[in-house]
């Protein structure tokens, strides 16, 4: 089975269609897919719920589905450095679905792993826990939180080898090793592509198995979000 792509456009190509729920892995800009966004973005596709722990920024990410109104609904954790992603949420133009960040990591890895649903403290007493079901346990409260399994994930590793197996790099792991697992169908960019056996299994990160599809991008263009220099 070939996995390999030549490029973002053709391995989105017969997997990504209108009102389809998409995890995108990254931290604000750091290990985004970005090949495969701007390809999302060039699809087409609408009215999509992205998951996702923030949306970019304006211009760059998934801050491009938004200018186009491509999204739908944001299941998110932070709004923050996006000031279109705010003002159409505060316009009433976006759906959002708070959530908070270690509970949506958690709800991505339950989806991966066949779980689906868990007890969390997180949110207890807060409009959070509004419409789920909450329980008492060893005389603490919990909330109900769902799993999430998205139609496609979108996810960005370092290296991968022909077969899948995929390495992140530092702080770029965040969301995607759990994105990656939780998508009924995972497509990869990386920035390294190997043959099969040059990886040693002990510094896999996630198995093939998990892995649809794979573009290979050498030279991403890794913006930074908030550049701080110092000062002479």
């Amino acid at each position: 089975m070939n996995k390999v792509y030549p490029d973002a456009k053709s391995a989105l190509a017969g997997v990504v269609a209108d009102g389809q729920t998409i995890a995108v892995g990254g931290f604000g800009l750091c290990g985004i897919p970005e090949a495969l966004i701007e390809a999302l973005r060039d699809s087409g596709a609408k009215n999509l719920t992205a998951i996702s722990n923030n949306a970019g920024v304006d211009g760059f990410g998934l801050g491009q589905l938004l200018e186009t109104r491509q999204i739908k609904k944001m299941i998110s954790s932070y709004v923050g450095e996006n000031k279109e992603f705010a003002r159409q949420f505060l316009a009433g133009e976006l759906e959002l679905e708070f959530t908070p960040q270690g509970t949506l990591a958690e709800k991505l890895r339950c989806g991966g792993a066949g779980i689906p649903a868990f007890f969390t403290k997180t949110g207890y007493g807060t409009i959070v826990a509004d419409g789920k079901e909450t329980r008492e346990f060893d005389g603490e409260h919990y909330v109900m939180e769902r799993a999430l399994v998205p139609d496609v994930s979108l996810v960005k590793a370092w290296k991968a080898d022909k077969a899948g197996n995929l390495v992140f790099r530092k702080t770029a792991r965040n969301f995607n090793p759990n994105v990656a697992t939780a998508g009924k169908v995972c497509i990869v960019e990386v920035e390294e592509l190997v043959e099969i056996g040059e990886i040693d299994p002990d510094q896999v990160h996630t198995a093939s198995i998990f892995v649809h599809r794979i573009v290979h991008n050498p030279t991403p263009e890794k913006r930074i979000e908030q550049r701080t220099v110092r000062a002479n």
